[in-house]
């Protein structure tokens, strides 16, 4: 079991053509995602050989949904070219598209959020993430395959390299589902999302929860953990020694006064129950604790 993906999600890769597109379609197919096709306006009819597979290539998410029966894309589309891409996704009612792609512009972003409510059928992961997996069934994105094995925890994070970090560390223990929800102002998965589908699923018996600086998104986390979730949640906060007023990192990590700040982040969510490590070697040692207690 798993969240958002299985071994039976067919995922195209919008931008399949590109370096990057074709370097992680071929990452994700030796791992066993179950990939398609691919989509890159005016290059329709066209086939490509990736990793001894020979995939199709389609003009438009549309056609490509029609020839293979697609339900999920992942976006390794320029920043210029994104928001067209998502567009795509979108009016084509896939179910799922993972938007890998950094440096989106914010009123881009907020124009495909915007479209993918108004349409109801498609859940965004992103942007500016490094995708998800659910090991040993499907990974969708740029997160390495070979740092952990399935298991039974849930892990959702702002940060590419923290959740590659926390999933070495509990790679003995294994996750359900690891998601990459993307550090952007506006981005389509929230932590409270998330929160919600682990807790609902049956195979995932504890969360970690990775917030970073600025912003309050940890802190509604915080609220809904202590309404809805009842299994164990334990977090981090990367920015305690950030300074104050400066944008670090990803591009929703600023500190304003005493708001967003790490340490108030850490202050809501041990309220809410959830135990928070001050290191993600830390985080990932109470985690252990709970699942060996």
């Amino acid at each position: 079991m798993a969240i958002f993906i299985n071994k039976e999600t067919k995922v195209l890769v919008q931008g399949m053509t590109g370096s990057e597109g074709t370097k992680h379609t071929g990452r994700m197919i030796k791992y066993g995602t179950n990939i398609v096709g691919g989509v890159t306006p005016g290059k329709g009819g066209q086939s490509v050989e990736i990793a001894g597979k020979t995939l199709p290539v389609f003009n438009t998410v549309a056609e490509a949904v029609a020839a293979t029966g697609a339900n999920a894309s992942v976006v390794f589309v320029p920043p210029k070219f994104a928001k067209a891409a998502v567009m795509d996704a979108i009016d084509a009612a896939l179910p799922l598209v993972v938007v890998i792609t950094e440096g989106i512009p914010v009123h881009d972003t907020a124009t495909f959020y915007a479209h993918a409510v108004a349409k109801g059928t498609t859940r965004l992961v992103g942007p500016n993430c490094p995708g998800l997996i659910s090991p040993g069934l499907s990974n969708i994105g740029i997160i390495p395959g070979d740092i952990t094995g399935p298991g039974r925890i849930g892990l959702v994070s702002k940060s590419g390299t923290l959740t590659y970090q926390m999933m070495y560390e509990l790679r003995d223990i294994g996750f359900s589902t690891a998601v990459g929800i993307g550090g952007d102002p506006i981005i389509g998965t929230t932590h409270i999302d998330c929160l919600r589908a682990f807790q609902d699923d049956p195979d995932t018996d504890a969360i970690v929860m990775i917030g970073e600086i600025g912003g309050d998104a940890e802190e509604r986390a915080a609220a809904f953990i202590a309404s809805y979730v009842t299994k164990p949640v334990v977090g981090y906060v990367a920015g305690f020694t950030a300074p104050e007023g400066k944008t670090m990192g990803h591009a929703g990590a600023i500190v304003s006064g005493s708001s967003g700040t790490a340490e108030a982040k850490k202050v809501a969510l041990e309220a809410a129950g959830v135990k928070v490590g001050k290191t993600p070697s830390e985080t990932a040692t109470l985690m252990r604790a709970i699942l060996n207690g």
